[in-house]
């Protein structure tokens, strides 16, 4: 439960602000209640209004591997900002931070920088387009790439039909540029193809999904979404602003072997600052302005102070190579959930890759939206709730992914283990 100050800073906020928050998903919709503020953070705790401290898996949705305020990051952003908060102006700091992140996704050529992974999702399906010179793009239901005019689409009436527009202001005519499908359906793909053969420029999804909460590739899918658009002249995009640099040194591609022809990065990339970018094969990105007709820029692109941020962030993962690490505690943590809602009746899918996971109140296995849609989401608000009460913060949403940081210890897994039986108990009472 929300404290007294945040619940006088939210009715306070609701006056000038939309809906009180800058981000939907903050205002606790889905899980009942009133919005936490947060005042400051270290390591693996994040601190409240009302000077409540919180162990954090929500990690700012993704980009904190490195857990709050790392030292090393929080020094070189300082001394960039000494220099100079922006320039509008060519740096060698983003060229170095571009030479990076090629080395660490080979299939990256060359490199732009933007601000926010809806601007880079945005970018890379038009200069998609513009190479293929066709207009329609598969996207998969329950993937997440920005709040895109044309990719905020659900599925029709059938799996295979012309999006419409998911979001009021959305034209029906740009929706219609959209053909969504299931997620792991590579014959669904394999038909849409064909029904709309010659027209489909590009295949946009997240390697691993992670705003159906995660959701895995089924095995041989990425596969086959690369040798079907190989075959139809169609490009390959790997949505990785949330799985790059998150399972490994790189994106997903380095760890599933397939090369996409544009990737999307986010999140840690930037450090934890407004930070993304897009790139691929060198064919393809020659068309985007300055080089080619696709016009695309920004006024903070390639920012300093997100440069340094990321430039720190990624030597630091580098060096330290933790992602073994993660990975195993993640899974402890998952199996430990599943071990206690078995014992509590209480029907619980644990879905987890590398460091990121969701839990699922639902006694199915999930592997695309549908699936995900029998989740119990007044049961996963009220487990949301005790999880607050002790001292722990999740995703404020049941269709979202929990991760974990360098920063977590044992001990901070020990005392999330006790908090999270608690607050499964307390769903079975």
């Amino acid at each position: 439960m929300a404290g007294v100050v945040s619940r006088r800073l939210f009715k306070r906020s609701q006056r000038s602000l939309v809906g009180g928050v800058n981000s939907p998903v903050r205002a606790f919709k889905s899980v009942g209640g009133t919005p936490v503020f947060m005042r400051r953070a270290g390591g693996s705790w994040i601190e409240d209004a009302d000077g409540r401290r919180y162990l954090d898996f929500c990690a700012s949705w993704g980009p904190l591997i490195l857990g709050h305020a790392r030292r090393e990051v929080i020094a070189a952003a300082a001394r960039a900002l000494r220099r100079g908060s922006t320039f509008g102006a060519a740096t060698q700091s983003e060229v170095e931070l571009a030479e990076a992140i090629k080395q660490a996704v080979p299939s990256m050529e060359l490199v732009r920088l933007t601000s926010s992974g809806t601007e880079a999702d945005m970018s890379a399906v038009r200069v998609a387009r513009a190479f293929t010179g066709r207009e329609l793009v598969i996207k998969f239901v329950g993937c997440y790439h920005g709040h895109v005019d044309s990719l905020l689409v659900a599925a029709g009436s059938g799996a295979m039909t012309l999006g419409v527009p998911d979001s009021a202001g959305v034209p029906a005519a740009w929706a219609k540029t959209t053909v969504t499908l299931p997620y792991n359906d590579a014959d669904a793909v394999a038909a849409a193809f064909r029904k709309w053969r010659g027209r489909v420029a590009a295949v946009i999804v997240e390697p691993v999904a992670a705003n159906m909460g995660v959701v895995l590739p089924k095995p041989g899918f990425l596969r086959r979404l690369r040798e079907l658009t190989l075959r139809h002249g169609a490009l390959l995009i790997f949505d990785e602003v949330i799985t790059g640099f998150r399972l490994c040194f790189g994106g997903y591609q380095r760890l599933c072997g397939i090369s996409p022809d544009l990737t999307v990065l986010g999140k840690i990339v930037g450090g934890g600052l407004p930070l993304a970018a897009y790139g691929g094969r060198k064919d393809v990105m020659r068309l985007v302005a300055p080089l080619g007709p696709v016009y695309q820029a920004g006024t903070l692109s390639g920012n300093p102070v997100a440069v340094a941020a990321g430039l720190e962030t990624l030597r630091l993962l580098k060096t330290l190579k933790p992602y073994s690490i993660l990975e195993e505690r993640t899974q402890s943590l998952a199996e430990g959930i599943r071990r206690v809602g078995l014992s509590l009746g209480i029907p619980v899918t644990v879905n987890s890759a590398g460091s990121m996971f969701t839990v699922f109140f639902s006694g199915h296995p999930v592997t695309d939206y549908a699936s995900a849609k029998f989740a119990d989401v007044g049961r996963y608000g009220r487990f949301f709730q005790a999880l607050l009460d002790g001292g722990v913060y999740f995703p404020p949403a049941q269709w979202e992914a929990a991760f974990l940081s360098t920063a977590h210890s044992r001990g901070d897994l020990v005392r999330a283990e006790k908090a999270i039986g608690q607050a499964l108990r307390s769903l079975a009472d």
